[in-house]
């Protein structure tokens, strides 16, 4: 296979690049670490892959401290990057002091627009409940003070995060990356002014669940993201995602509320735009 079809490392192949977006757009939550970004020149380059497809911007996300200090670097590389850092709830078993002042003082760079990804996966078993529910509790209070919208990785998890959520008192912007819950949950989340980002899952056949929550979320209130390299959308599940992938994800979106590609592209770029304020809305 061609480098093009190839990511680094000899990582799954990627698919061929969709059709370009009708609207341009923005992947709200991207890892391009993940994808295998590793110099400034990568991300350059795998944005410039996602613009000739009409994703004009992405957001990318920390997992822990390395991962954050690249997201901080890869946002400063490149115009259309900007970054998110946090702990993320799977590698918060042992969280020192200093782990969370770094974090702290990456959160407060120009360049970082969101608290994320953080919250609760109860599916892995790699941190105890307790430490998760400590690390999230404490990204909440981060989000409040740099005034940040919080990004939210809910596995497994729905009813702990909103109890949460209720208890500490939510910051301003909540988004919940990935959103995996039914449509009683979504109506939950929008009823409480929390965005609801949408990713993949929402294009795989079995999942009318999340499709019938994809349909009630108000214009204002949903996000698309990639989470690339993870949950390719159909028709290209188990091979590698990216965020040129991300306009596949967009027609399944526009298929399931009934809406144009150009309407659902522009409603998600305008909703990145307003809650990361990485450029004006118009």
């Amino acid at each position: 296979m061609s480098e093009a079809q190839t990511g680094a490392h000899g990582r799954r192949p990627r698919p061929d690049p969709p059709e370009p977006l009708a609207a341009p757009t923005i992947d709200s939550h991207t890892h391009l670490d993940a994808c295998g970004c590793e110099t400034d020149a990568d991300v350059v380059a795998a944005m410039d892959r996602a613009a000739a497809v009409g994703v004009v911007g992405a957001v990318t996300i920390a997992d822990d401290l390395a991962g954050a200090r690249f997201a901080v670097r890869a946002a400063h590389a490149d115009p259309r990057v900007w970054a998110a850092v946090a702990l993320h709830p799977t590698r918060t078993a042992s969280v020192s002091a200093g782990d969370l002042a770094e974090i702290e003082r990456l959160a407060a760079d120009e360049r970082v627009v969101s608290i994320g990804e953080t919250g609760l996966d109860y599916y892995w078993d790699h941190s105890p409940p307790p430490a998760q529910q400590e690390a999230f509790r404490w990204h909440i209070g981060l989000a409040k003070r740099t005034g940040k919208p919080l990004m939210i990785h809910d596995r497994d998890a729905h009813d702990d995060v909103l109890r949460i959520l209720r208890e500490e008192g939510a910051p301003d912007t909540v988004v919940f990356h990935c959103f995996s819950g039914d449509a009683a949950m979504a109506r939950e989340c929008v009823d409480a002014g929390y965005l609801l980002s949408f990713a993949g899952p929402v294009t795989f056949k079995n999942n009318d669940e999340l499709r019938a929550a994809a349909a009630l979320v108000p214009d204002e209130q949903f996000l698309v993201e990639t989470d690339a390299p993870f949950l390719t959308p159909h028709p290209h599940r188990g091979r590698a995602n990216e965020p040129y992938v991300l306009p596949w994800t967009v027609r399944g979106m526009a298929a399931t509320r009934g809406e144009t590609e150009a309407r659902v592209a522009e409603m998600a770029r305008r909703n990145a735009e307003r809650i990361f304020r990485t450029g004006a809305t118009e």
